[in-house]
């Protein structure tokens, strides 16, 4: 704990990025029925995934005191986790988000467990509420981000 309360006073992020399977990960997106998830599937190497990153941390920055989690599934491999996702989540200082690397190694067995519109191209993303869902496959941008989560946040069953 003094480690971690030392690298955020010096503006640095411990980055540990815990490896999930997809059953891990959707128990623990599917547990809160109370809290929102935004769930972004992205990459190191997609470009499109690391432009739209900074609008996931403005969100999780923004929505800190709410009961909203914005996890960030990295579809690298898991043996990048330490030379790569860890590396990159720290230099960028996204210390608002939660960061999982997805331990996942057929797409064609578990892309359609997250979402049957999945053609499994990224950047996607999942928003989930207690049993609502909205899956999306584009790039977001700040602003549309923000509308997209207020309205999916806001919309009653």
């Amino acid at each position: 704990m003094i480690l971690y309360s030392l690298l955020m006073l010096l503006g640095l992020s411990s980055a540990g990025v815990d490896e999930v399977n997809l059953a891990q990960l959707q128990s623990r997106i599917y547990r809160g029925a109370d809290t929102t998830y935004v769930v972004n599937f992205w990459a190191t190497w997609c470009r499109p995934c690391i432009e739209e990153l900074p609008a996931f941390e403005a969100l999780a920055r923004k929505r800190s005191k709410e009961p909203v989690v914005v996890l960030l599934v990295s579809l690298d491999a898991p043996i990048d986790r330490e030379t790569k996702v860890e590396p990159f989540i720290r230099k960028k200082g996204y210390d608002h988000c939660q960061v999982v690397i997805l331990n996942e190694p057929k797409p064609h067995l578990w892309i359609d467990r997250v979402d049957q519109s999945w053609s499994g191209s990224i950047p996607a993303t999942l928003f989930v509420k207690g049993q609502r869902r909205l899956f999306g496959e584009f790039q977001f941008n700040e602003e549309l981000l923000d509308s997209t989560f207020t309205a999916f946040h806001k919309e009653e069953k």
